[in-house]
């Protein structure tokens, strides 16, 4: 492989996703970034063509390219999370396209766990409305770290600056009350390509960035915690070939800190102390390692450590319990059970777990919380107390989302129930 080809490889990834109500057009501002930035194929486009035509339409539906249900073509909405990657020069990208209506909260917290920015998308005609509340809280939640607001459909109030001030007041006022620290807000056409890719003629009176300016340039790499060191154990290598007779490595995934050959290291949970030997990745020995590195430690000393275990630094220690407050999005037809019991997994660990206490459940339209009213159902959002068999290492969601986060599994179905943040 070529030193240019291999660029593509060492590219920052950015994963954003779309949020807003039905009709707002999630899917046909995802068509235009495609298609604007040439990350379309010709058969792609030759088909969404036909499938325009064939719809009676005298434009290229640009929504179709993320909505690949048939469902969801035939009633023109997003059912399930659409994954869509493509590159520019400056990063590569990875899309997750959410469902607007609400008895699809649950895939639009799993599209935006893993996000780095959320576009909530607004209609310009409509403005703040009930959906968009819902959408941001669950953004406020999930500690997205980055939110853009796109207007969209300025073409439709002929791109009027007061309708867009207006909108622009009207979502500050309730994000206020809300923990999101980075908002931009673009005035946009998904439909005509206004400040999505290119900048817009008709909007004259906006003097801030397009939609794909702000993708390609937003800075993410503070995202990670590299602070707090965490490495959670996945796998425990020993090779057991003569050319690696006395190789021991401790494989996974950096969740926090940076870590370096040499440092003084504690493995949780049986407080022994060591020192980083080496650190391999699949390229060769690292200098350093951290967040969101996948890499091999080796160790000087000889401890017994498996799966679950955490290496840590010895004067920063994530917190150690059994006894835990969750807010959980409810993800499964079966309500959530008082009492119940649930498996639990969470970093690389794996225990069970009862429902202690279900605290309450949040009105997501007002943000009140609704004591009277526990019962968590599919797509609620509520605040319990677990209490698990063996004690989890872990941080509070908003300072380590990967540590801070969890998910239980119905021990009956072996089905995904409930996604967590851990307070």
């Amino acid at each position: 492989m070529t030193k240019k080809d291999n660029s593509y490889f060492d590219m920052e990834l950015l994963r954003f996703t779309t949020a807003g109500s039905v009709d707002d057009g999630k899917s046909t501002l995802i068509g235009r970034l495609l298609y604007d930035s040439k990350s379309i194929f010709e058969d792609q486009m030759e088909a969404i063509e036909m499938t325009s035509k064939q719809k009676g339409h005298d434009y290229v539906d640009l929504a179709l390219l993320t909505d690949g249900l048939r469902a969801e073509r035939e009633q023109g909405i997003t059912i399930d999370v659409a994954y869509r990657y493509f590159a520019t020069p400056k990063r590569k990208f990875i899309i997750a396209d959410t469902p607007g209506h609400i008895q699809y909260t649950r895939n639009m917290v799993t599209g935006a766990s893993t996000a780095n920015l959320a576009v909530i998308l607004i209609d310009a005609r409509k403005g703040v409305i009930e959906q968009t509340c819902r959408h941001t809280f669950i953004a406020s939640l999930l500690q997205i770290p980055h939110v853009v607001v796109c207007i969209n459909k300025m073409d439709l109030v002929d791109y009027s600056q007061d309708v867009y001030d207006g909108i622009v007041d009207s979502f500050k006022s309730f994000s206020s009350k809300l923990d999101i620290n980075d908002v931009q807000y673009i005035p946009i056409s998904a439909l005509k390509g206004d400040n999505v890719v290119d900048r817009s003629k008709n909007m004259d009176w906006y003097q801030g960035t397009t939609l794909m300016y702000v993708l390609e340039n937003v800075h993410i790499s503070g995202d990670h915690n590299h602070i707090d060191c965490r490495f959670p154990v996945q796998y425990v290598i020993r090779p057991q070939q003569k050319e690696h007779h006395d190789y021991r490595g401790y494989a996974g995934r950096i969740a926090g800190g940076i870590y370096k050959p040499g440092d003084k290291v504690m493995v949780l949970p049986s407080g022994f102390t060591t020192t980083i030997k080496a650190i391999d990745t699949f390229e060769g020995e690292v200098k350093e390692a951290f967040a969101p590195m996948s890499v091999t430690i080796r160790l000087t000393d000889e401890i017994d450590i498996s799966r679950g275990d955490m290496i840590v630094r010895e004067n920063n220690i994530p917190q150690v319990g059994q006894d835990i407050e969750l807010m959980v999005c409810w993800l499964n037809e079966r309500p959530l059970q008082l009492n119940g019991k649930y498996t639990v997994r969470h970093t690389t660990k794996e225990a069970r777990c009862i429902i202690k206490e279900i605290r309450y459940k949040v009105d997501i339209n007002t943000l009140h919380r609704m004591e009277n009213d526990k019962e968590i159902k599919m797509n609620d959002i509520g605040r319990v107390h677990i209490r698990t068999t063996a004690p989890l290492f872990f941080d509070e969601y908003r300072r380590n989302r990967l540590t801070g986060s969890l998910i239980l599994i119905d021990e009956g179905t072996n089905e995904t129930v409930g996604a967590c943040m851990i307070i």
